[in-house]
């Protein structure tokens, strides 16, 4: 009679150092010794401090089991902050970090190994914690919420490589007691007038339903396998190629050896993307997506499966006071082969860094076009972009617009407004500094910390139009004109403005889901479903506000259970959306889960009515406004009346 399987549940711990083949491409020797006395010295005591076994290293992560997930996630954080300490020494970027990942669970017991569900979760949730950071299962959280005084932040449910559930997370804060910040959403942002308190995390990946799982990938991208062994391409499912050259720019490696110029190597990868963007005949990832592969060694092949594209642009940057040294290299994603190569080696000025940047979206386009043959011919004119004379204003310009995208807070709103200001001084023609500005007025409006929200919306308008004035090229410039306008009550001019913006940067998710929106108010659903479907498409790790404007727009076309599954997608909506979530539920006869969802509504805005809320729909259809408070009145919403 064979032997049984020994089974238990168990806490596992799995943890993997954050870029771990850029730190020993940087020193291989350094980083494993390094390495190596962090685990011996400090990493496997504390993990026996707290009763737990090291399963297994593998490599530049590892795999530890608990009896109790208390003592599962003390020990994650001791080991959290113990590592940043002894790190703080080095530069920014060549710190060893580590993503943990915890979760409890029934594991198989083999030769002193552990497998199972229970093992391959927590590698998941590895894969999903931020550097430093940790990321716990729902079964996790509910055992320790009310033993530990710590902090927790949902992170919504999440459908992980090869668990056939999604699986719910939570993020801990290591501090005690204290509050955990929500992160920023990508800039410009797309909100409605409501207090500060309404704010919602926009950042993580939803759920799934449908209508959308026939491209959406398993799990945001990772390095390893829940055993510690390289991924394959194979291990997920490809999305299918696009009918035109696809491509998508992985972010650049800052190689300066200061981590205050990472923002620096951010903003080329941006640049190229962007100017990549404006070629219809191009299908190009958002750098949202990208960005979501920044300090992870990736394979190529797995990359371009999970986003659906042909080509990888690979680079890194080397800044210094006086050189600027940029290499690139375009890669099959498909074959693994390498197409084409460059370095860049210029002396540090203004004209000679937009010229390589844009001598690399040429090359790049050349290279396709000898592919495909048909694009190079308009390479040399739509590549080039106006930017600035003054490196300083661009230093100042990119500076603002990456503290927006990744610390935006009202305090820190005042500092990003600061950096474009000074901009302005720099070159007082410096289109993209106005424009920042513009959308700084936005944010404030979209988010209750404006004191005065239509005097906001006025200077949004001044530098919105003063930025247009000094270059008309610019697509986000458009897309601000096109926000502005619709709330000021100008729907055709602002979906007028949605379209050139478009016309400009026909690869922008971004534009492509904003304008979408705007085009369901106007009345045309068909064409908005479209656009939300294609920016979903060129964005697949897109933010939640997606989802938002989907179940918006499918609401607005009478598609109630499609609006039902976009909306419950994303996680913390906010009570705007959750209206529209009311309001569908209502429409198919489910007033309990509608009556509900207005609970929810009613705790985020104690003063919401069928009044005040109407009252910010810009449609442009009478019929389209009385079918949303319909759908209000039938959840049962307050009637209320307006008051000015």
């Amino acid at each position: 009679m064979a032997p049984r399987t020994e089974r238990k549940l168990a806490a596992i711990l799995a943890a993997d150092v954050v870029g771990y083949s850029r730190l020993v491409g940087y020193d291989e020797a350094g980083t494993i010794a390094r390495l190596k006395a962090l685990r011996e010295r400090f990493i496997e005591p504390t993990v026996a401090e707290y009763r737990g076994r090291v399963v297994k290293l593998m490599g530049d992560g590892a795999l530890v089991e608990f009896a109790s997930a208390v003592d599962a996630v003390e020990c994650a954080v001791a080991i959290q902050k113990g590592v940043a300490e002894r790190e703080g020494a080095f530069a920014e970027d060549q710190r060893i970090a580590f993503r943990i990942g915890i979760n409890v669970g029934d594991i198989i017991v083999e030769d002193g190994d552990i497998l199972g569900d229970g093992v391959n979760i927590a590698a998941r949730l590895e894969g999903l914690a931020e550097p430093g950071g940790i990321c716990i299962a729902r079964n996790v959280y509910d055992q320790v919420k009310a033993k530990l005084d710590r902090a927790f932040e949902p992170m919504g449910a999440h459908r992980v490589k090869n668990i056939a559930e999604p699986v719910t997370a939570y993020r801990v804060d290591p501090g005690p007691g204290r509050a955990v910040r929500s992160r920023s959403a990508p800039w410009p942002q797309r909100r409605w007038p409501a207090a500060a308190a309404l704010l919602a995390l926009l950042l993580a990946l939803g759920g799934g339903a449908a209508w959308y799982d026939w491209w959406w990938p398993a799990a945001a991208p990772d390095a390893t396998s829940a055993q510690g062994k390289p991924a394959t391409a194979e291990d997920k499912p490809a999305l299918p190629l696009p009918h035109k050259p696809s491509i998508v720019v992985l972010p650049f490696s800052n190689l300066s050896g200061d981590a205050s110029q990472e923002y620096f190597a951010d903003a080329v990868t941006e640049d190229i993307i962007t100017g990549l963007a404006q070629f219809r005949d191009l299908f190009v990832i958002s750098g949202n997506s990208s960005f979501t592969y920044k300090g992870k060694a990736v394979d190529l092949k797995q990359v371009g499966r999970e986003l659906g594209v042909r080509f990888a642009l690979e680079g890194s940057v080397r800044r210094s006071k006086n050189r600027l040294r940029v290499t690139t290299q375009l890669i099959d994603a498909m074959t693994d082969e390498h197409m084409w190569a460059e370095t860049y080696d210029r002396e540090f000025t203004a004209a000679n860094f937009f010229e390589v940047q844009d001598t690399i979206t040429r090359q790049v386009v050349a290279e396709l076009g000898g592919i495909y043959g048909k694009l190079y011919a308009s390479a040399a004119d739509r590549a080039r972009r106006k930017n600035t004379d003054s490196l300083e204003a661009y230093d100042l310009y990119v500076l603002a617009t990456h503290l927006a995208q990744t610390n935006y807070t009202e305090e820190a709103g005042r500092k990003i407004g600061q950096y474009y200001r000074m901009a302005i001084e720099k070159d007082p023609n410096f289109a993209l500094a106005y424009m920042g500005l513009g959308w700084l007025e936005m944010r404030g409006y979209w988010e209750g910390y404006s004191p005065n929200p239509k005097e906001s919306l006025q200077r949004a308008l001044k530098y919105g139009q003063k930025a247009v004035s000094l270059d008309e090229s610019q697509a986000k410039i458009h897309e601000l004109l096109g926000d502005v306008y619709s709330y000021m009550g100008q729907l055709d001019r602002g979906v007028a403005e949605h379209a050139k913006a478009r016309a400009l940067s026909p690869n922008d998710a971004g534009i492509k889901c904003e304008s979408a929106e705007f085009l369901a108010f106007a009345g045309q659903v068909d064409e908005a479903i479209t656009l939300v479907t294609e920016a979903m498409r060129l964005d697949p790790f897109h933010p939640d506000w997606f989802f938002w404007n989907a179940g918006i727009i499918y609401y607005t076309a009478r598609q109630y259970g499609a609006a039902i599954d976009a909306i419950e997608r994303g996680r913390e909506p906010d009570a705007d959306t959750l209206l529209y979530l009311a309001a569908s539920y209502a429409q198919l006869g489910r007033l309990s889960e509608a009556r509900a969802t207005v609970k929810r509504v009613l705790a985020l805005d104690p003063n919401a009515t069928v009044a005040k809320w109407g009252a910010q729909q810009p449609y442009k259809n009478p019929a389209d406004l009385e079918h949303y408070k319909d759908g209000l009145r039938k959840a049962g919403l307050p009637e209320g009346r307006l008051t000015n």
